[in-house]
Order: C-alpha cells, then sequence, then structure tokens
C-alpha cells in the first residue's frame, strides 16, 4: 500500500495511491497520515478498492508526513561514502545522529532552493524509514516491528554550512525531498536489499544497495530509541552512498535548473528540480 500526503485547493489532506490516482484518507477519516499511522496503517484498507478521487497529476504532493514530530538523519552510514572522504577516514564508531526541521522538508515535484549564501548544494540519495509503533528503548531484534513504512529522501547539503556546524549545513529551508510517497512495511519484507539509485539530469551518480549500510535499520531504531521515544510518524534518514557532489572533481554542485531523481526499488522516484532563492 502505497500512502500519500498532498494539497489540493481545498486544502491539505492525505490517501492512498491507487493506480494513477489517490484516494483521499483525509476526506473519510479526518487528520493527517501522522495520525493514521498511529492508529494502525490497516484503518486504510477497507477503502483501497474505492474510485480514485484525485488524478496524481492533479495534487501537489507534500512531504510524506509533513508534520513529523522528529526527522532525524544518520551521517556517514555507507562505507563507500566513509571511504570516498579520503585515505585514513575511518567508519564511526556509532550511528552519527543529527536532526532536521519540519520547514526543510518538499515534496515530490517540489523545488529544491539552492540557498543565496552559497553554491556548494549537495544531493545525498537515501531510504527514509518511517515509525509506525511508538517505543523507547526497543531491542534490535524486535525494530522492524516499529516500522509503518519507507520512502525516498534527499538529504540535501550546504558543505560549506555544514563545516560550520552539521545542523547549519543540513537545515536551510525547503532543501531535503521526502516522497513520493510511503510503501507500507508489509510490502518491503528485507529493506536490506533495497536498490537506491540518484540522478542528476538523468546521469547516474549514485547506486547501491542498502544491505551496505554500516549500521541496519533494526540498529539505528535500536539506537535512537534509546536516546528519545520514538513516535507514529517519526522519520529515519538512513544515509548516503559514494558519489555526492562534494567529492567529484570537479566537484558537481547543484545549480539552478538541474533535476534531481532519487529512486529505491520497489519504491519508486522522488524527483525535484532546484531553482535559486529568491532576493
Amino acid at each position: 500500500m502505497r500512502l500519500m500526503s498532498f494539497s489540493t485547493p481545498a486544502g491539505p489532506s492525505f490517501g492512498m495511491v491507487s493506480g494513477q490516482g489517490v484516494i483521499d484518507l483525509g476526506r473519510r477519516l479526518g487528520g493527517t497520515l501522522r495520525g493514521l499511522l498511529a492508529q494502525g496503517v490497516d484503518t486504510a484498507r477497507s477503502f483501497a478498492g474505492e474510485a480514485p478521487d484525485h488524478a496524481l497529476t492533479a495534487v501537489t504532493f507534500l512531504p510524506v508526513v509533513p508534520d513529523a514530530a522528529k526527522i532525524i538523519g544518520i551521517g556517514l552510514n555507507y562505507r563507500s561514502h566513509v571511504s570516498e572522504g579520503g585515505a585514513g577516514r575511518e567508519a564511526p564508531a556509532f550511528p552519527r545522529v543529527f536532526s532536521r526541521w519540519n520547514d526543510t522538508l518538499l515534496g515530490h515535484d517540489a523545488a529544491m532552493v539552492r540557498p543565496r549564501v552559497s553554491t556548494h548544494f549537495d544531493y545525498e540519495g537515501e531510504l527514509a524509514v518511517i515509525i509506525g509503533k511508538p517505543g523507547r528503548h526497543i531491542a534490535k531484534a524486535t525494530a522492524l516491528s516499529h516500522v509503518a513504512g519507507y520512502a525516498c529522501f534527499n538529504d540535501g547539503s550546504v558543505r560549506d554550512w555544514q563545516k560550520h556546524t552539521t545542523t547549519s549545513g543540513k537545515n536551510f529551508f525547503a532543501s531535503g525531498p521526502f516522497g513520493p510517497w510511503m510503501v507500507t512495511a508489509d510490502e518491503i519484507p528485507d529493506p536490506a536489499a533495497l536498490t537506491l539509485t540518484t540522478r542528476v539530469n538523468g546521469q547516474q551518480v549514485q547506486r547501491a544497495s542498502t544491505g551496505d549500510l554500516i549500521y541496519d535499520i533494526p540498529t539505528l531504531i535500536e539506537y535512537v530509541s534509546a536516546i528519545t521515544p520514538l513516535a507514529p510518524g517519526d522519520v529515519i534518514a538512513t544515509g548516503t552512498p559514494e558519489g555526492v557532489a562534494s567529492y567529484r572533481d570537479p566537484p558537481g554542485w547543484l545549480k539552478p535548473g538541474d533535476v534531481v531523481e532519487v529512486e529505491i526499488s520497489g519504491i519508486g522516484t522522488l524527483r525535484n528540480p532546484v531553482v535559486a532563492e529568491e532576493g
């Protein structure tokens, strides 16, 4: 089942993707996708046979969970990305955790905004994990039972400001695409067996198996839930593989007019153009 958040002239809503359309669950159930996740996604299945209310081409995609309480990023979580940083760079001894703010996120087809204070704008294709069942001190052995689903994520990063602090470089407005939808966990039996591909203007720049994560998803859930309780709708972006713009020669910084696609097998393709910040 594919679940998404979207808006129409009538306002924001959420729904279930059906073919080339979307069944408006917000109209039927009220609330938000985050609220549905708290109830359990099975609440939506009884509407699966209904006719779509909107064509996908007629709605504006929002971030999968626009009101996530926590957006948690993981740095340096593919060995290939560690090694592309140069000889002597070592894998982190523990997961490198940082956070994003809600207004950094945007939906499928929305424009990534390159800030006017920097031209060092980079892409990071990632697999995002969306929490369904709450928990604290979640054991690795049961961690996947807390996952509602998975989505594509682009951890857009402003690299020169990231040298100031990770928070600075990872939290520029409208820099982090998240979507186009969430595929429920029952359709992704092994999240370590997915292929992630990132393209810029149709050219492949990243390709990796999610099985190459240094810290796998159960480990990340166990680690993060030791820090803070995880709640339905919380998001963990699991890290990016090699091929980022900053380590290319010359660097392949994103510029206005570029189009970035993050595709993950079994989930779909997240596509976003890049624009310059106005003003």
